[in-house]
């Protein structure tokens, strides 16, 4: 891809109340994010509960967003799997519909792994995906997967596999390992994942993100993930959501302000936001921001 990366907003995914996904509303949405200032959506992330989305769903998923009319060169997709094999099949089917990139992440099951165990499973997976493998943006989300990509593996990954490993989405919310990638892996796409740090990294050469906020708050997002602008009222409104479960809580503001309650209903093993909790989300953001007209 030619360009700064921009930002994706994490989509979201919807749920019908017996767990089925409502694709027609998660076109929507994703038709709503590309309208209002994204460069594309994340499919599968963290914020889309993409490790609770079976293969047979992604496929049907995905080819509904391209019979929707979205062009694959505005789609990322998820991979958060622990088997080489079933990332590299994720990875490959995905590509092969000429998605722009792969969020990667490393496998999670086995805890204090090294960093030489990490670069084998990444070299593992794309050497299943094969000549098609390209455009992978490894993701650092210690707090979900206990697993730290370090700037020296990230290094290595880089080195080995030029133009298949091509950034870093970092989530670490740990700004002094954002700047030293940011630092020693400025010519790779570094997207930072904490809105806390994003404006501060975008000044400093990162490329974009991919945000969960952008599902309802697409334009603020925007003026910090591409033109580097903070906004403090964006760092109130995440230190705010890190007092419940992110992803449902981020459903809250989506289905706040879209006026869709579907939104509300997680799948296992996270639990919806209560009641009396989405009021408190629902009124944080309500101080900070006017609502949002769907």
């Amino acid at each position: 891809m030619t360009g700064k990366f921009g930002l994706s907003a994490a989509l979201t995914t919807p749920f019908m109340q017996d767990g089925t996904i409502a694709i027609d509303a998660m076109i929507k949405q994703a038709e709503r994010a590309l309208s209002s200032g994204c460069d594309s959506i994340t499919l599968f992330g963290t914020t889309g509960e993409g490790s609770s989305i079976g293969t047979r769903e992604r496929a049907d998923i995905l080819a509904s967003c391209l019979s929707a009319g979205i062009s694959p060169k505005n789609i990322v997709v998820g991979v958060l799997v622990d088997s080489a094999q079933d990332a590299a099949d994720q990875a490959f089917a995905a590509l092969d519909a000429g998605v722009r990139n792969i969020l990667l992440a490393p496998p999670s099951y086995f805890k204090n792994v090294s960093d030489d165990g990490l670069f084998d499973w990444f070299s593992s997976v794309f050497s299943q995906i094969g000549s098609t493998a390209r455009d992978i943006l490894v993701y650092n989300i210690p707090s979900v997967t206990m697993v730290t990509l370090s700037v020296e593996l990230v290094g290595r990954l880089k080195q080995a596999f030029p133009g298949i490993v091509v950034g870093v989405k970092d989530s670490s919310g740990n700004w002094p390992h954002t700047e030293r990638l940011l630092k020693e892996h400025g010519d790779l796409i570094i997207l930072i994942g904490d809105e806390r740090h994003l404006a501060q990294g975008v000044r400093m050469g990162g490329q974009g993100a991919i945000s969960g906020c952008a599902n309802f708050l697409p334009a603020e997002i925007r003026a910090m993930a591409v033109e580097g602008k903070d906004d403090k009222r964006v760092q109130d409104l995440v230190v705010e959501l890190l007092k419940f479960p992110v992803t449902p809580a981020v459903k809250v503001l989506v289905s706040y302000v879209t006026g869709e309650t579907i939104w509300h209903t997680v799948r296992p093993p996270l639990v919806s936001i209560s009641a009396e909790d989405r009021k408190k989300i629902e009124a944080a953001f309500g101080s900070l921001f006017s609502k949002q007209a769907a």
